[in-house]
């Protein structure tokens, strides 16, 4: 079955571009013209991305983040006009998974959709499934749920996959790069800022949880995974 993806834009060129290009890729596609009525379309469900402008009348973009990611973690790709970095970290940490600047090559908008897609379970990362276990940390990979001593912590798709690179080898050091090729692909082009926000994201809600020292940086090396021990 092909991915269903709802893109929430007020400019009717961007829409007819983006369904052009993902519909050619084999998606199916609805759409949305301003904030308030892409949540209502997200929340209702069915829907497997959600690609999802900052700058929408009614509600913008990161109002429809935050209200969708209360009930919902179905993967959103921002589309931003604005050159100021900040609004796009901003959406990072508010549970995006990806972003990318108008004007944008449908090309690389087709790619970043499948490299989430894949992320979520529909691709190469969850070919197998199983349960990892660090401490007190679980992650069920077959059916996509994370805990830490008994209770479930909710995470977007991508922190769930960074997390998943990191617990496959506990005890090793994944460097940065590594990282993100892991999780992302080679062929995609991903910004220290936009991965150094899910790993932002990922510490917290594990030290929220009560696993404080899920992830240990190592300076200058890269990242591995803690004693995931209960208090």
């Amino acid at each position: 079955m092909p991915a269903k993806l709802l893109v929430i834009d007020d400019d009717p060129n961007i829409r007819d571009v983006i369904g052009f290009a993902v519909q050619a890729a084999g998606f199916e596609c609805t759409f949305a013209e301003d904030g308030a009525r892409g949540l209502a379309m997200a929340q209702a469900g069915g829907v497997d991305l959600v690609i999802l402008d900052i700058g929408l009348p009614e509600m913008d973009g990161l109002e429809v983040c935050k209200a969708l990611r209360k009930t919902s973690d179905v993967p959103i790709l921002f589309l931003t006009a604005r050159d100021d970095e900040i609004d796009r970290v901003l959406g990072m940490e508010i549970g995006g998974d990806d972003y990318v600047t108008k004007p944008f090559s449908p090309r690389e908008l087709v790619a970043r959709i499948k490299a989430i897609l894949r992320r979520a379970g529909a691709g190469p990362v969850d070919d197998t499934s199983g349960v990892l276990q660090q401490g007190a940390l679980t992650l069920d990979t077959g059916r996509h749920v994370c805990r830490f001593d008994g209770a479930e912590v909710a995470l977007t798709n991508s922190e769930f996959s960074l997390l998943r690179v990191l617990m496959e080898q506990p005890d090793h050091v994944v460097k940065r790069p590594d990282l993100t090729d892991a999780v992302y692909g080679t062929n995609i082009h991903v910004s220290d800022r936009t991965v150094d926000s899910h790993i932002r994201n990922l510490r917290r809600k594990l030290a929220d949880a009560g696993c404080a020292d899920g992830i240990v940086t190592l300076h200058g090396v890269g990242l591995r995974m803690g004693s995931c021990r209960t208090a």
